[in-house]
């Protein structure tokens, strides 16, 4: 909660004169694929990055005035020290394909993104988390809960 809400939170608000005084300004937040349903066996974790979407959201609509773009990348499982170590149902499952280079690279196409195209606030990174996301538009929410599940844990789900 500290690092992944406070910070996020605390960044924004320390960034915001600067980003208000720089004409076509960005903030690109780092969510997660978490965010896309709420993924059992990491709830805090999930929780967090709901938290994240919903600032991203919220702050891309406030700080439009001052020209600031808000967005978020979502990636899903990257080889980082965060996950040394740690074995889950869903790293299991999935694995873990992304890089910390993918991510920089999904950050700088976010800041790059030519200025009066329509604005993606969020952008998925990996194909992973690129088909989750897009599913999750466009089937019924049951369903999204239901893959969801079966990729992250090892508990039965009902559907």
């Amino acid at each position: 909660m500290d690092v992944n809400v406070k910070g996020v939170l605390n960044g924004s608000r320390a960034a915001y004169p600067y980003l208000k005084k720089t004409p076509g300004a960005r903030l690109v937040n780092i969510a997660s694929a978490s965010a896309i349903y709420g993924t059992p066996d990491m709830a805090v974790y999930s929780t967090t990055k709901f938290a994240v979407r919903g600032l991203t959201e919220a702050l891309n609509l406030e700080w439009e005035q001052d020209d600031i773009t808000v967005s978020a990348v979502w990636p899903l499982y990257a080889k980082t020290g965060m996950l040394d170590g740690v074995a889950t149902s869903g790293t299991k499952k999935m694995g873990i394909k992304l890089t910390a280079d993918d991510i920089a690279v999904a950050v700088a196409d976010v800041v790059e993104r030519e200025r009066g195209k329509v604005a993606k606030v969020h952008q998925p990174v990996g194909l992973q988390a690129k088909i989750l996301y897009a599913g999750s538009h466009f089937s019924p929410a049951w369903l999204t809960r239901f893959v969801n599940a079966k990729l992250t844990t090892d508990r039965p789900v009902r559907p």
